[in-house]
């Protein structure tokens, strides 16, 4: 029996990584965010006085770069099957890419929404926008008001396909773990 699949999303610096991280601590399969080293390298392509909040902002082209996210979400999508566990948590699906997208009024192709139709995720955990935790690093760029931007647009784009994600409350690192692991109703 495949694993079943779970998305940990919300806008930038809302802790995913720290939750993914505390998963992957407890025993858990954890597929990591890509977005990070296709941000460093899209840095690097581009002069500094051009980088701007989020690399779809400022890369040369937006929708191959967005290409080359969505199908490395669909190759960890895919990975999944491969381990032999009951749940594999992913840091940001693929309708995150759709969502971001539209936050930046970018098009898409069918591909793209195709890809998010067929590739369903068995559950959705959602972090909401939290300001006393929220850090702009190398590859955030964004600011906490357009982090609460992108969070309403994965919000929409999740609820838009079918997902009723869970939302976790503000609490410590071990809290928010307890609440996706009682979520999900996993033993520990």
């Amino acid at each position: 029996m495949p694993p079943k699949k779970v998305v940990i999303t919300g806008g930038p610096g809302t802790g995913k990584t720290s939750l993914i991280n505390a998963l992957l601590n407890r025993g858990y399969t954890c597929f990591e965010e890509i977005i990070r080293s296709l941000t460093s390298e899209a840095k690097r392509e581009t002069p500094a006085h051009e980088v701007a909040q989020n690399p779809l902002a400022f890369v040369q082209d937006p929708f191959d770069f967005n290409t080359k996210l969505l199908e490395g979400r669909m190759e960890q999508y895919h990975k999944a099957s491969m381990h032999q566990t009951s749940i594999v948590f992913y840091d940001r699906g693929i309708p995150d890419v759709i969502a971001y997208m539209n936050y930046f009024g970018q098009s898409y192709t069918q591909y793209f929404e195709q890809a998010c139709r067929e590739l369903r995720y068995d559950e959705v955990i959602l972090l909401p926008p939290w300001k006393d935790i929220y850090r702009a690093d190398d590859e955030r760029l964004e600011s906490f008001d357009e982090a609460v931007a992108i969070h309403s647009h994965l919000e929409e784009t999740y609820q838009g396909l079918g997902y009723g994600p869970v939302m976790v409350p503000k609490g410590t690192v071990a809290e928010r773990t307890k609440f996706i692991i009682e979520a999900l109703n996993l033993e520990e």
